[in-house]
């Protein structure tokens, strides 16, 4: 369907820029993504709006060889003058409030199936006489539900640009491209909009404006589309109480198998790549403290986290998917029914869903329920949910639960998560009865039309998690792999007569090679294992280590413990460094082996199955995010809520993974 082109009389604006400025926006679930994405593509970075945590996504989009603009897509909203925070970020946009640089014109993404609920945030924008060029999308859905748009008409009823287009095909971006660049060089209709109330009439005026508008618009064909009978099919099953559940944990328990079985080739050639950059630095570097701290501190560390970014990038890649179908509204809608049992409010489920990236951004969302009981129940039990910090710690202890056990591994894996969700409602439950009082408010939800998902979406969304991921860790993980090979690696100390003897043995030119060889590696392990021991880090670990004895905690899993606590996915890293400390072989097995290996002063290895189970437990319960308890503290208002997060999340999570230790102990499991 062809943009409606404007009539020929043009107003006199000056030229354009060679860089001007578009705002994206749009309702919720009208594609606004889709089509940001295919404006800027690669070209796009994201940020936070200065002084909030609300994300921004900024690109650069060229029109013509002499027209560039900057796109920038803001926050979804159904009004401008919602009192939430984001539609005071896009007021503030709109108008240029310092410190962000007022836009030229402002691209407004409309669902063409829902076309009249959508047209009340165009007659908003058009009130205040912003430059808008409407994108009308998902025309193909409409079709299929029996609604054709009469664009001309649309054109006549608001004056200005719409371009039919359907932005998960990339069906209509040339039109769009072609309306903008008329827009910013004047070539626009000077004509206002038929029948719109003034700004200072109730909302409800201008609702009753769009409904006419809409009517005016579509043309509805006499029949029933089938696509339509389809949707109340799906709808009936997707949002039962039963099949919705059961179907919602299909789905999910999907996602973590395809999470096991398809990350596990990149995962193999980046823990190879380390490997093997690990050996041309011993191939070049003589020993001593350098080549230590490149290989054990800062290769063998930095590996423990990498290794596992295709799996992260995956995570997200298979949500966005699914968000783009439309399934994930209607998992929503499920789960409403069990959050207010908990005493959740319905509105928590979009705070709940993005804790599974970053609890920090989902107690900043918290801002939207409206009541500050419901905020302050949500925000205590947010961190229970599995964040993707947790996610390669939740991989190596699965892996060393379930060793070769990849479909198991995958339920322990997929357990995680349904034992964090488990926790949070209901300890939301048992906040409700004591440290707050009340019942949740009802939610209010729209159930979007079934679509085709943007493969580029979800590759974008992958993209940006998985730096965002490096960027987070990266940082703090590189420090503290510097730190921790330090702690283990001094004071230095003489290597026990047992190493001396089994050096000289392998040094006999009657020993058969791989009887020497095989001496080397027990002597390198054993001198590891003393100098581990001796060192700041294992004086730590074991004045630390009573306290977590009855979990089957040594010291070196209580250094990593420890370390966790400053970040979650450091604790990786922090076995890493420990059991880099041994001899070739272990450092040549890869970073899982490696780890795998380690062994306790008695010679026992550290990770049973008993003890893996065990932490395992311990870090989905354990608040353990220092960034996280300091944004609580900041949104609930004071430092009691942070103080009170924090001691009841180790707490539990303390208690928990002494159960199962001691359960498992006593079922012999080892």
């Amino acid at each position: 369907m062809p943009a409606a082109a404007a009539p020929d009389e043009t107003t006199s604006t000056p030229p354009a820029r060679a860089t001007a400025r578009a705002a994206l926006l749009g309702n919720p679930n009208t594609g606004k993504t889709t089509v940001f994405n295919r404006l800027c593509g690669a070209r796009a970075k994201t940020s936070n709006f200065p002084g909030t945590t609300t994300e921004k996504r900024e690109g650069r989009c060229r029109l013509t060889p002499t027209v560039e603009i900057a796109v920038v897509d803001l926050p979804g909203l159904y009004q401008l003058q919602l009192s939430w925070p984001e539609a005071r970020i896009v007021r503030d946009v709109l108008h240029g409030v310092a410190p962000h640089p007022k836009p030229d014109t402002v691209i407004v993404v409309v669902d063409a199936s829902n076309l009249a609920r959508n047209l009340v945030l165009v007659g908003e924008l058009l009130q205040e006489g912003e430059p808008v060029v409407v994108a009308l999308n998902m025309t193909d859905v409409a079709e299929r539900r029996g609604l054709r748009v009469d664009v001309p008409t649309l054109v006549a009823k608001l004056g200005v640009p719409v371009v039919s287009m359907v932005a998960s095909k990339g069906t209509g971006f040339a039109d769009l491209r072609h309306a903008l660049s008329a827009m910013l060089t004047g070539h626009v209709p000077a004509r206002p909009p038929i029948g719109l109330p003034p700004a200072d009439l109730p909302p409800e005026a201008l609702s009753t404006w769009a409904d006419g508008v809409a009517d005016a618009a579509i043309v509805a064909t006499p029949a029933r589309a089938a696509d339509e009978r389809l949707t109340e099919r799906l709808d009936h099953v997707l949002t039962h109480p039963v099949t919705g559940s059961l179907v919602f944990v299909l789905v999910m328990g999907g996602l973590f198998w395809t999470l096991f079985e398809f990350a596990a080739v990149p995962m193999s050639l980046i823990d190879e790549t380390f490997k093997q950059l690990g050996n041309l630095v011993r191939h070049f570097l003589p020993p001593g403290p350098v080549r230590a701290l490149l290989i054990d501190g800062i290769i063998g560390g930095i590996a423990g986290t990498v290794v596992f970014l295709p799996q992260i990038m995956l995570l997200f890649f298979l949500i966005s998917l699914l968000e783009d179908t439309g399934y994930l509204a209607r998992a929503a809608f499920v789960n409403d029914r069990l959050f207010h049992r908990f005493g959740l409010p319905g509105q928590a489920f979009v705070p709940l869903l993005t804790a599974h990236a970053c609890a920090v951004p989902g107690i900043m969302s918290t801002r939207l329920i409206p009541d500050r009981r419901d905020r302050l129940a949500t925000i205590l039990v947010l961190p229970f949910m599995s964040c993707s910090a947790r996610l390669p710690v939740y991989v190596l202890l699965t892996s060393l639960l379930f060793v070769g056990q990849p479909a198991l591994a995958g339920l322990a894996f997929g357990g995680c998560y349904v034992l964090g969700a488990a926790a949070a409602f209901v300890s939301a439950a048992l906040f409700g009865r004591t440290v707050l009082r009340g019942r949740a408010r009802p939610m209010m939800l729209e159930l979007p039309s079934y679509k085709r998902p943007s493969i580029l979406n979800a590759l974008v969304t992958a993209k940006d998690q998985g730096l965002a991921f490096l960027k987070t860790a990266g940082t703090i993980i590189f420090a503290i792999c510097v730190v921790m090979w330090w702690l283990s690696a001094y004071p230095s100390s003489a290597p026990p007569a047992r190493v001396l003897e089994l050096r000289a043995q392998a040094a006999v030119v009657s020993v058969p090679v791989e009887r020497a060889k095989a001496l080397t590696d027990e002597a390198d392990a054993l001198e590891s294992q003393s100098r581990q021991a001796s060192s700041f880090a294992g004086r730590v670990g074991r004045f630390v280590q009573p306290v977590f004895r009855p979990l089957g905690y040594d010291w070196q899993l209580t250094d990593g413990l420890l370390t966790a606590f400053v970040a979650r996915e450091v604790f990786v890293s922090t076995m890493s460094v420990l059991a880099g400390a041994g001899g070739r072989e272990l450092q040549e097995a890869g970073v899982l082996e490696r780890i795998r290996g380690m062994t306790r002063d008695n010679g026992t290895p550290v990770f049973t199955r008993a003890t893996a189970a065990s932490a395992l437990v311990f870090f989905v319960l354990a608040m353990q995010c220092l960034a996280t308890l300091t944004v609580t503290r900041k949104e609930a208002g004071g430092i009691k809520y942070a103080v009170l997060q924090f001691a009841y999340m180790t707490g539990l999570a303390y208690v928990a993974a002494l159960v199962v230790f001691q359960a498992a102990r006593a079922m012999g499991v080892s």
